[in-house]
């Protein structure tokens, strides 16, 4: 079989992989806890399900404009006006299938072979990925002080001529740091200056703990959105629950944005009508379902930290926004993907490896689950590596004793 140079090229996704291995288990019937997941637990909103189900009932389920439905553009330009306090117009939307693909088309609108686009790490995994699969280079930019927090030294030092964007994700996926206030205006003044184009991913941005605010990046623009090579990237997956109707969307340029619809026709078409019915469903129904969302994720952080506190050895940084917490296990182990399938095969509970985000010697762990699967899922982790945990633990009805420390 001959497969492409470029698709030898791309790492698999590691978050994707060991969801699939925990599915595996479970379906096997064994007692898995999965601490690497990103969605939540909770219902998807009331209006966005009468929103799909109105579509459904209407049997219409027909191809509608490639760059998305326009009542759910029009609810998309709404929650950018209150949001951001920027007005755009529908042909600055372009509805994507999912977030993932808006910025994918967006790096494929915009990098021509060679380029490189600045990514700071920690990332999502997905970013370099996604670089490579346009031709272009990502250069990682690693803060020096082991922070999980950018600095623009550092930056303005990666920047080559070859620049031609940077990926920024606030709060971040994997560390739930949010970048302060004066890092966003320092790296917009940067990239007008440079030239540089800036993709925003807003995914999680109101997903923000003990009144933190995710500065938003037009706030320190002074350009037009047209003449500006900000983009905004968003969606309903996280900050309403709703990772399985996929839907994402992009806010840019209308030359850009018509670009991006053109290639999204050549590929996907148009994102599922009920699914972007869903959307539009939660975009205008109640937005108390956020803060409710928001309530029960920081209080799952609190659980979170308070168990991980009681490991010898771990460096906790506490996250300000999204589901994860991205401890220090260099005590323990260095390799975090060893790690990672050791806890998966002694403790039976999944964690994400922190290599990919660009962090070794960490593991994502999520606290969207339930309190139940956080407190017991750390239970194990700590009995598997921590000596001074007891040497025997039940797991499931099996009582296990803990023999390689």
């Amino acid at each position: 079989m001959s497969i492409s140079t470029l698709a030898r090229s791309i790492e698999a996704s590691e978050t994707l992989r060991l969801n699939e291995e925990a599915r595996s288990m479970r379906s096997r019937g064994e007692p898995v806890i999965h601490l690497g997941g990103g969605e939540p637990k909770n219902q998807a909103p009331i209006t966005a399900i009468l929103g799909s189900a109105a579509k459904l009932k209407e049997g219409d389920i027909k191809y509608v404009p490639t760059d998305g439905l326009p009542s759910l553009k029009k609810a998309i330009i709404r929650y950018t006006e209150e949001s951001y306090d920027r007005q755009v117009a529908p042909e600055n939307v372009i509805v994507s299938t999912g977030a993932k693909q808006a910025i994918y088309n967006i790096l494929f609108s915009i990098i021509n072979p060679q380029d490189e686009v600045i990514v700071l790490a920690p990332y999502w995994v997905s970013y370099p990925e996604m670089v490579k699969m346009v031709y272009g280079i990502p250069v990682i930019v690693t803060p020096e002080d082991g922070s999980f927090y950018p600095h623009m030294e550092e930056i303005e030092e990666a920047v080559s001529s070859y620049t031609k964007a940077i990926i920024i994700n606030s709060p971040s996926n994997p560390s739930g740091m949010v970048y302060p206030e004066e890092f966003i205006a320092e790296i917009v003044a940067f990239c007008e200056q440079r030239d540089i184009y800036i993709i925003m991913d807003d995914i999680y941005h109101k997903l923000v703990f003990d009144g933190v605010q995710a500065a938003p990046v037009y706030k320190y623009s002074k350009r037009d959105v047209d003449d500006s090579k900000i983009f905004i990237v968003n969606g309903v997956s996280k900050v309403y629950g709703m990772t399985g109707f996929r839907i994402g969307w992009a806010v840019g340029s209308r030359k850009l944005i018509e670009v991006m619809a053109n290639i999204q026709a050549q590929t996907t078409s148009c994102p599922a009508v009920v699914s972007q019915a869903a959307a539009e469903g939660a975009l205008t129904g109640i937005q108390s379902v956020i803060e409710n969302l928001r309530l029960t994720i920081q209080n799952n952080r609190d659980v979170m930290l308070q168990e991980l506190r009681t490991m010898s050895d771990l460096v906790v940084t506490k996250p300000q926004g999204t589901f994860y917490v991205l401890p220090d296990f260099r005590a323990y182990q260095g390799d975090s993907i060893a790690l990672a399938q050791f806890l998966l095969k002694k403790a039976l509970v999944v964690t994400v490896p922190g290599k990919p985000f660009g962090m070794e010697g960490h593991l994502r762990l999520s606290y969207c689950g339930s309190i139940k699967e956080i407190k017991e899922g750390i239970e194990r982790i700590r009995w598997a590596l921590d000596p001074n945990a007891p040497n025997e633990i039940y797991i499931g009805d099996r009582k296990l004793m803990r023999d390689w420390l």
